[in-house]
């Protein structure tokens, strides 16, 4: 039987010869980060981004007594949206955390989801200056100043605020019970023996899973991620001073949903997952798409699945006497991440 051969971007499409230089070094540990960090902010931006820009215009709307301007079922389908973006994007390189909860360590040693959700944040209240500056002073005329720093707010679009009916253990029981729903979807989304949710699904299915919380929850008051929560927050803090920062309840909404992801990843894994079942093709197919990088292996071999192929090609290279350093690669995919 005939195997089909691998074809590579650059056989399809010729880069410029500058960006095959750039390409050459990008992958290299010293730089490589880099990108992963990049990518990282980009991902968190684009869902920040188009899910606080609807936010606002629903908050405008309530303040203004207009209606058209947004709807609770727009906002989660701009976050859903964003979030699909996002992974479709990004993920190829830094392997689409996006969330500090997801892996920890991309906020400890880096911080750039934050950044992101920083950035998108602060364009977001630029573009919509003026008529953020005609709510606060309405609602200030108006005597509402006190209910400034709510969800009903304009800040509120920015920072992540509770309402003041809803004690902080309401708050707190929401947030965890929607942070472990979500967290579920993403790891049974990885899983590569599930035969519902494929690899093609995934993203899709991760962005409904927010949809779904945000269309259902949001009343009480959502974060889910701490990357999208302290960005936000951070950014109301450069605004408005000290009477953003949201009291308590911005420690439930930035640190809940790390302990509900990991409460949800050991049930999935105590009770759900099964090393005897077989893995689904669609999965096989994706893992070798990922170790298939042309810079993982030599040039005339193949990539064995489940096999270390950056050292193979190492291997190689060392046999044929060729003297050159390799390059290390940590180009990834959504879900898996390769390391040196």
């Amino acid at each position: 039987m005939n195997q089909t051969p691998n074809v590579y971007l650059g056989d399809l499409h010729k880069r410029p010869g500058v960006l095959k230089l750039w390409e050459k070094q990008r992958n290299r540990k010293q730089v490589h980060w880099s990108m992963e960090c990049f990518a990282e902010a980009l991902g968190v931006f684009l869902y920040v981004f188009p899910g606080v820009g609807s936010n606002l215009a629903f908050i405008f709307g309530g303040i203004t007594k207009q209606e058209g301007f947004s709807s609770l079922l727009q906002i989660g389908f701009a976050y859903a949206l964003g979030i699909l973006f996002a992974l479709g994007i990004a993920a190829g390189t830094s392997g689409g955390h996006f969330n500090p909860a997801v892996t920890i360590v991309h906020v400890i040693f880096r911080g750039f989801p934050i950044f992101g959700g920083y950035l998108a944040c602060m364009l977001v209240y630029y573009q919509w200056r003026p008529l953020i500056n005609e709510m606060v002073e309405g609602m200030i005329a108006a005597g509402e100043e006190a209910l400034l720093f709510t969800p009903n707010g304009a800040p509120g679009a920015f920072a992540l605020y509770h309402l003041p009916q809803m004690s902080l253990g309401s708050v707190f029981l929401n947030e965890f019970l929607c942070s472990w729903f979500v967290a579920l979807v993403i790891w049974a989304a990885g899983d590569p023996t599930n035969t519902i949710i494929t690899p093609a699904l995934g993203a899709p299915c991760i962005a409904l899973a927010y949809a779904a919380v945000i269309w259902s929850f949001a009343t009480p008051g959502v974060a889910l991620n701490t990357a999208r929560d302290l960005g936000g927050r951070f950014w109301a803090l450069t605004i408005w001073g000290t009477k953003a920062t949201g009291g308590r309840y911005a420690a439930i909404a930035a640190l809940t949903n790390i302990p509900a992801t990991i409460f949800a990843v050991v049930l999935y894994e105590v009770f759900l997952v099964d090393s005897d079942r077989l893995v689904t093709p669609q999965a096989m197919e994706f893992v070798q798409l990922v170790h298939g990088n042309r810079r993982l292996i030599h040039a005339n071999d193949e990539p064995v699945l489940g096999s270390n192929t950056a050292e193979q090609g190492k291997g190689s290279s060392s046999s044929r006497g060729s003297g050159k350093a390799s390059i290390e690669i940590y180009e990834v995919a959504p879900g898996v991440q390769q390391r040196k």
